[in-house]
């Protein structure tokens, strides 16, 4: 005992090193033995696992393929909620919705005709010293000015056209060749064919919201036409529309024609 207090110390640090020297000895042992058990346990648990489910991405796919193509929300013409639909009182008591704005005024006017209009430069009759050349002028505003006579010869000049050239018998030609006064155009005409082109257009309008707007033959130059409480003057027309122009703001509206084919 009395070893042991004279060497408690060394005693002690002898004890320590052989314990932590067992220690060491064994360290080896019990790893070696925990990595067999757990490979065993897990050979144990893995078994054959089932396959995970694929994943459904159709919802995802579906809104990558809307954002493609974005929707164009329209709040003015067809959306009522923020615009409600306005109708309109007519003069004749009926209602029209007003949905785009084309429902009344110059929009609304409906051309129900348009007639080619002719010059038509025609052999009139001989005399003693020239010829009577009968001019109808189809496109011309005031009626009595549509046909007149002009009389021509080598030596006068007519108002409206001048001979160039007699061709066959004076007394009874085969031909006349006429140059229009005020363009310098050539027609040939003889005693069974004249000479024609179209001239210009006349249109027949009509406007359906108010009583007895119906308005026929009506020409460029024309008198202006009143409707949806306003003045408008034709300044156009060609073969396929019709254009008017508002007195009030000096507008131009284009009318388009729409031929209706006759059911057989």
């Amino acid at each position: 005992m009395e070893f042991i207090k004279k060497n408690y110390e060394k005693v002690t640090l002898g004890l320590v090193l052989l314990i932590l020297a067992a220690a060491a000895c064994y360290l080896p042992f019990y790893i070696t033995a925990r990595r067999d058990s757990l490979a065993e346990k897990r050979t144990s648990v893995q078994g054959h696992p089932k396959e995970l489910p694929a994943i459904d991405t159709s919802a995802v796919d579906s809104a990558f393929q809307r954002a493609q193509y974005p929707l164009n929300l329209d709040y003015t013409t067809n959306h009522n909620t923020l615009n409600p639909v306005i109708w309109k009182k007519l003069s004749d008591g009926g209602l029209i919705k007003a949905q785009n704005g084309k429902e009344e005024g110059p929009e609304a006017l409906v051309v129900l005709k348009i007639k080619k209009l002719y010059l038509v430069v025609s052999y009139g009759s001989p005399s003693a010293t020239g010829y009577f050349i009968t001019i109808e002028r189809q496109g011309m505003l005031r009626e009595d000015k549509r046909k007149t006579q002009n009389f021509v010869s080598m030596q006068t000049k007519g108002d409206l056209v001048t001979l160039r050239e007699v061709k066959g018998p004076a007394e009874k030609p085969t031909e006349l060749d006429l140059e229009w006064n005020e363009t310098g155009e050539k027609m040939v005409i003889t005693p069974e064919k004249p000479f024609q082109r179209v001239d210009g257009f006349s249109a027949d309008l009509k406007y359906p919201l108010e009583v007895n707007k119906t308005w026929l033959d009506r020409r460029v130059g024309s008198k202006p036409i009143v409707f949806a409480n306003g003045l408008y003057n034709i300044v156009a027309i060609t073969e396929s529309n019709v254009v008017v122009l508002a007195e009030s703001n000096k507008k131009k509206t284009t009318i388009e024609f729409h031929t209706v084919t006759e059911p057989r």
